[in-house]
């Protein structure tokens, strides 16, 4: 054990980790890192294959972006967005709403991911208030989504395993059907698009009685990723969007993790040519540099809020890194490289490649369903695939294959017994191709030992 492992076991609570596993098992230290290689302080490389939880867009060390931080610095770190205007988060804001979706006009930054969805629902919530429809205070959400970890993202959450110890906490929401057919539990449903015609009726029917209380609905637009890459039937956004409107209700879309090119396009939202009320967008905002967050909202929303002092219609919510500079000027540099590089353009023959290896992994005996949209993919394990019987929770099976993975110098996560597969986009189509080898020879080794008894355990699985 190093120093550096070993101060961070004497000192440091890690997010989503059994602490207990960690610090009785070895574990990596990152040193640094380089295109989309990580290195540890021995020196191995290991391929990021899933983005530095999802952050990474373009590339570690990425020189553009690298020096847009570095000339910030020059000038100034941070200075308040309260009573005053900085440079970066300005032209930042207007580079966002010219590449979001027709009818976003207005940027409200946060600090991250949980409190973009905290300022999407308080102003949700508030926007009713100022149209004199005070009544109209509840929130939609979906069985299995997942939107962060503050109190009201936890509240329009349904994930159980991470929320149920603060159920006391939680104001309650109305919950649809998670949208992912292969975890359907509705009878007499035998396939995509006939879940589609019952998910979307299942909403309008509970619109049709509740519509007045509602102030906003809130989905993961085609992937709930948290819950394990979950695939909704093609149609599912567009449908939503479209009830939404006729019932007078807001949506809500959190991008966090489908955002910036993620699913192919831009935008999730771009895949059905839907525009939302709000968006939250986290993550690859800034290309994996600085933690940044931002909720965009439509003129109609943002003017609700317009009065004079004496009428209190101010949106009182903010954080003392609001718009921070350097993390602005980080994501102008991102954005440009999208642009200069053609990002979304040269994604396709990247997604092909992933698509293939989803097909051979489907054909694999305890794979239950391998699954992609776009650049994320999500491998279930199942003990019978036919009758979907999952493995005994304490083999921790997927804990397992990514360990093995590093073995074979290729980062991943699980979720439970998902195995979690998102390259950075900068990725080249050998660098995904060699990424998901590595994937696939762990699992085969994995695999190979079921009916052993042979426990796998992984201290940094989810």
């Amino acid at each position: 054990m190093n120093k550096w492992e070993k101060m961070d076991k004497d000192y440091i609570w890690h997010p989503f980790t059994q602490m207990k596993g960690w610090v009785e098992n070895p574990q990596l230290v990152i040193e640094r890192g380089e295109g989309v290689m990580l290195y540890d302080t021995e020196g191995k490389g290991y391929y990021d294959g899933i983005s530095s939880l999802w952050v990474n867009i373009h590339g570690h060390h990425r020189l553009e972006i690298d020096n847009a931080i570095k000339e910030q610095l020059d000038l100034i770190a941070h200075t308040t967005l309260l009573g005053l205007i900085n440079k970066p988060s300005a032209e930042f804001a207007k580079k966002l709403v010219q590449a979001a979706p027709e009818g976003l006009n207005k940027v409200f930054y946060s600090d991250d991911g949980s409190t973009a969805v905290e300022a999407a629902v308080k102003i949700a919530f508030q926007y009713w208030q100022f149209k004199g429809q005070p009544e109209k205070a509840n929130f939609i959400n979906l069985g299995d989504s997942y939107h962060g970890d503050t109190v009201g993202a936890v509240s329009v959450g349904n994930i159980d395993v991470f929320h149920k110890a603060y159920k006391s906490l939680l104001f309650p929401t109305y919950k649809m059907s998670c949208p992912s057919f292969y975890h359907s539990k509705v009878d007499g449903i035998a396939n995509e698009e006939a879940y589609l015609a019952y998910l979307l009726s299942e909403l309008e029917e509970f619109l049709q009685v509740n519509a007045k209380h509602i102030a906003a609905m809130i989905i993961e637009p085609l992937v709930q990723a948290a819950a394990g890459m979950l695939m909704q039937p093609k149609g599912y956004l567009k449908g939503v969007r479209e009830l939404t409107k006729k019932y007078d209700v807001l949506l809500i879309v959190d991008e966090v993790a489908t955002g910036f090119g993620r699913t192919g396009k831009m935008w999730a939202c771009d895949n059905e040519n839907i525009c939302p009320d709000l968006m939250t967008l986290s993550k690859g905002i800034t290309g994996g540099y600085l933690a940044l967050g931002a909720t965009l909202t439509t003129n109609e929303i943002y003017d609700a809020f317009l009065g004079e002092p004496t009428e209190y219609k101010t949106f009182y919510h903010g954080h003392s890194y609001t718009g921070n500079n350097l993390a602005c000027a980080a994501g102008i540099a991102s954005l440009d490289i999208f642009t200069k590089d053609r990002v979304i353009e040269n994604l396709p023959p990247k997604m092909t490649v992933i698509a293939k290896y989803m097909k051979k992994m489907n054909a694999m005996q305890y794979v239950g369903d391998a699954r992609q949209c776009g650049m994320l993919a999500g491998i279930e394990l199942m003990q019978d695939k036919k009758k979907k019987i999952p493995f005994d929770p304490a083999l921790q099976m997927a804990g397992g294959i990514c360990q093995a993975a590093r073995t074979y110098g290729l980062i991943v996560r699980n979720i439970g017994d998902v195995v979690i597969f998102m390259p950075p986009l900068v990725s080249t189509v050998e660098q995904i191709e060699e990424m998901l080898k590595k994937l696939e020879k762990a699992m085969t080794t994995v695999l190979s030992k079921v009916g052993n008894g042979q426990h796998y355990s992984d201290p940094c699985a989810f």
